[in-house]
């Protein structure tokens, strides 16, 4: 019998043996779980105890490593340093004391003008609450403004000029309570302007050289601007009476190759603190008016390329400020007083194809024959609106202006 139970005692302990060693295995791969679920509780704690020590930086480190990763270009290597936390080390963006907690540093500016930089606007872009301005001007960036843009309260300047951004009139923008500069020159928005802009607290607003239709809107609102620029987009229609609403502030108005048409309404010479006032490149008819001989600040005048005709009169030739007169390429037939001989009050002027008697380069009499032949009663053309779309120009015949020069009159922007 002991010869046949030494065989099972053998085996016995061998399966105690086996077990004893798989308990062991188990135990300890418990162990180690247990370890790594307290390390991991323990990391959690720590994160949940110990938050960002300034969240708003945080916040503007997130957005603005979301930017750098669809930024597709950048020659100049302006983002290459945009690495780790320490945003205010970032190469264009500039920290402030929040205005709200002092003891607060925030990302409070970007200025990226001229970087040259290929891209797009990141929704995450909405997380720089603090942000006061924001300077994009020269660059490749595309695509639309983001609707998070709604977040940035304190922004009150705004320029994204000389860039490749497309679509409808950036909305989003008049939503912004704080905002005073808006610079949108240079880019490729279209279709019409809303009326909401004009009743903005705007201090200048520049639209020029977009693809901006329709008429420019009949009620200018109470905007309180000094610098309105739309020029080289196609509005048409007349320039609405309510212009007088800008009396108070407005310095200069530029609305160059606009296909303005009708007359010039007699209360842009209410206008009295006017500096600059370009309406060239259009199709306007009818006389200067005289109420613009009250324009005693007027520096530059400029109503060339358009189908004006009449006298050109002396009270604007007076006015004691005027440096730059231009009115060539009209129809006007006479010039009184003292703007036969502008040159002795060291005026620059250019009064070239026009109809005046006894001056060199002038049109030919058939052409102002033919130009006497239509008059234009201001008081009787009237714009008919026809909706929010273009307005026409009752009574007037449509003649085209002289073509616009290669090299547009209003330059690229290149504010700091």
């Amino acid at each position: 019998m002991a010869s046949l139970s030494s065989p099972h005692s053998f085996t016995s302990c061998m399966l105690f043996l086996f077990f004893l060693y798989l308990s062991c295995f188990f135990n300890n791969l418990n162990a180690k779980h247990d370890i790594a679920n307290n390390h991991k509780h323990q990391h959690r704690h720590k994160h949940t105890q110990n938050p960002p020590s300034n969240p708003r930086l945080y916040r503007a480190f997130l957005a603005l490593q979301a930017w750098k990763h669809v930024i597709y270009s950048d020659p100049k290597n302006t983002t290459s340093n945009w690495i780790g936390p320490s945003v205010c080390n970032y190469t264009g963006i500039y920290c402030a004391p929040s205005l709200d907690d002092p003891k607060q540093t925030v990302v409070a500016g970007i200025d990226l003008n001229h970087a040259d930089i290929a891209g797009f606007l990141p929704e995450e872009l909405g997380l720089l609450c603090d942000l006061s301005l924001l300077h994009l001007n020269s660059n490749r960036f595309c695509g639309i403004l983001p609707t998070t843009f709604t977040n940035l309260t304190l922004l009150y300047e705004l320029d994204l000029s000389n860039n490749r951004f497309v679509g409808p009139f950036p909305s989003v923008v008049l939503s912004l309570p704080s905002l005073t500069y808006l610079d949108l020159r240079y880019n490729e928005f279209e279709g019409p302007l809303p009326p909401q802009l004009f009743n903005k607290p705007f201090d200048a607003f520049f639209l020029n050289s977009n693809r901006f239709t329709s008429s420019i809107p009949r009620n200018l609102g109470q905007s309180k601007a000094s610098v309105m620029v739309f020029a080289n987009n196609k509005f048409g229609g007349c320039l609405p009476e309510s212009i007088v609403n800008f009396a108070d502030t407005l310095e200069e108005l530029l609305l160059i190759n606009t296909s303005l048409s009708g007359c010039l309404p007699q209360q842009v010479g209410f206008l009295y603190k006017l500096r600059v006032l370009d309406f060239s490149f259009n199709n306007i008819v009818g006389p200067i008016p005289y109420s613009l001989a009250g324009l005693s600040h007027l520096e530059q005048l400029n109503l060339g390329h358009n189908m004006m005709s009449g006298i050109v009169p002396m009270g604007v030739c007076e006015l004691p400020n005027l440096e730059n007169f231009t009115f060539s390429y009209n129809f006007f037939c006479e010039e009184e007083g003292i703007c036969k001989n502008l040159t002795s009050k060291r005026i620059v002027f250019d009064d070239r194809d026009n109809c005046l008697p006894e001056k060199p380069r002038q049109r030919s009499k058939k052409e102002c024959s033919d130009n006497l032949e239509r008059p234009v009663d201001c008081f009787e053309l009237c714009c008919i609106e026809d909706g929010f779309g273009k307005n026409v120009t009752a009574g007037s015949v449509a003649i085209p202006p002289a073509a616009m020069p290669v090299s547009a009159p209003i330059v690229a922007p290149s504010f700091p």
